[in-house]
């Protein structure tokens, strides 16, 4: 069928409720979403009560969160069928929520719907009708420290060790922990606060049957949930490690973005939400936004010890334990951002290949470098830091090019400008308290 069959065939997707469950040790949250004459679904979530530091939370407040991480989590749901009208009967939103959540789905779902070929406009492509009552509380909240949410790649490193003069009154943050995420707060000495997601296999079945599947803004869900833990927690900051260039698109001309839940404007707009609607003294931002990819890679060169451990492939995050599969636009972006930092002898010992050499990779190499259709749809960086860094390179490399080097040298100029390196985004929302630690990193 095609997505208008699938559309029309199901008209309608209901949030009808969550519920919650505890114990001694946990807090369960259980969704209830429906397709209707096609599936219903109960993702869910697990908290620790080892995590919650503040005392005696407002019920009512965190009933509110937890409805909030419903919001985002049901759109992987959502877009299998796409139904046209969105039900909420599990709590209230008024028409600015409604005109809010719409541009999360709209511009996250941006490269589903390249992906899929659907041109549908925002005002078009869902109307949103609501049902549940609203709830009335006041939150008297004083936090303090920061909460890291933890990817396992080299950005939350970085930001962690600029961070090291903070990191007493700090926690990491994880959802679904895998090794590489554990070992990288260990050798970071923070103590981490672990949240478990569960999907509904139903929607692992239809995907596999045929209905609409793509990329979700999974950083909007991370926004949700360490909201609600650095609620628990007592923290005030919820420290994120995107960059400046997670604001460029994908496709020039369209309003496509991998990254969009990553940038600043989902940001800013994250930060009013959380004003606006919850009036908490929380502030959600990202420490690296002032710096570009490049920057980042500069300064996680000098952090060896943590060479071995970080990952950022996501085909190799599916495999036990996490590597690095070395075929990827991730693995060839990270190995070229860090190749004018690092010896060629480094990079082989932390991707196990010389990913240079590789033939296979040209299409990619292209995509990379902006003589393509379109970026990769990963989280990479811009088309000016890529052909820096190869370029950079290649001046600097020793011994016979490898395959990728010598394509560019014979194809295009090799120009860059140092001064890349010391450039400063002040498009960001680091708190005044941790602007010159940003700056100094750039200036050493």
């Amino acid at each position: 069928m095609t997505y208008l069959e699938i559309k029309d065939k199901y008209p309608k997707f209901i949030y009808d409720k969550y519920e919650i469950s505890e114990n001694d040790e946990e807090i369960n949250i259980t969704y209830y979403f429906e397709i209707p004459n096609l599936a219903k679904f109960t993702p869910s979530l697990k908290l620790f009560k080892k995590d919650i530091e503040i005392n005696n939370f407002n019920r009512d407040f965190f009933n509110d969160l937890v409805f909030h991480i419903g919001l985002v989590e049901l759109i992987s749901y959502w877009k299998v069928a796409m139904p046209h009208e969105v039900v909420i009967n599990a709590g209230y939103l008024d028409e600015n929520q409604i005109k809010w959540f719409k541009k999360l789905y709209y511009n996250g779902l941006g490269e589903f719907f390249y992906q899929n070929d659907i041109h549908i406009s925002e005002d078009d492509f869902m109307i949103i009708t609501c049902f549940g009552k609203k709830s009335a509380y006041e939150v008297n909240y004083l936090g303090n420290g920061n909460l890291i949410p933890i990817g396992g790649g080299k950005d939350s490193i970085v930001t962690i060790n600029l961070l090291k003069d903070y990191l007493s009154n700090s926690k990491a943050f994880i959802i679904n922990p895998k090794e590489v995420h554990l070992e990288c707060a260990k050798k970071s000495n923070l103590d981490s606060i672990i949240v478990n997601r569960f999907l509904d296999k139903r929607l692992i079945e239809l995907n596999s049957e045929g209905f609409l599947n793509g990329h979700t803004p999974f950083s909007s869900l991370v926004s949700f949930v360490s909201l609600l833990s650095a609620y628990l927690a007592n923290k005030k900051y919820i420290v994120l490690s995107n960059e400046a260039s997670a604001n460029e698109g994908n496709v020039v001309g369209e309003n496509v973005n991998h990254q969009y839940s990553k940038s600043y404007e989902y940001e800013c707009d994250f930060n009013s939400y959380v004003a606006n609607y919850f009036k908490v003294d929380i502030k959600y931002f990202s420490l690296l936004r002032p710096l570009s990819e490049l920057q980042i890679a500069s300064l996680f060169a000098k952090y060896k010890e943590y060479h071995s451990t970080f990952k950022s492939c996501n085909v190799g995050s599916k495999s036990l334990p996490w590597k690095w599969c070395c075929s990827c636009p991730k693995c060839l972006f990270v190995y070229i951002i860090l190749s004018p930092f690092l010896k060629k002898e480094e990079l082989i010992n932390i991707f196990g290949e010389e990913l240079f050499a590789k033939e296979d990779l040209l299409e990619t190499f292209l995509e990379l470098i902006g003589k393509s259709k379109h970026k990769p749809f990963e989280c990479v960086g811009t088309y000016e830091e890529v052909n820096y860094s190869i370029c950079k390179t290649i001046n600097n490399y020793e011994g016979n090019l490898p395959y990728l080097l010598d394509y560019y040298k014979n194809n295009y100029p090799l120009e860059y400008d140092d001064s890349i390196l010391h450039c400063f985004n002040d498009e960001n929302n680091v708190p005044l308290e941790y602007i010159d630690i940003v700056k100094r990193s750039i200036n050493e």
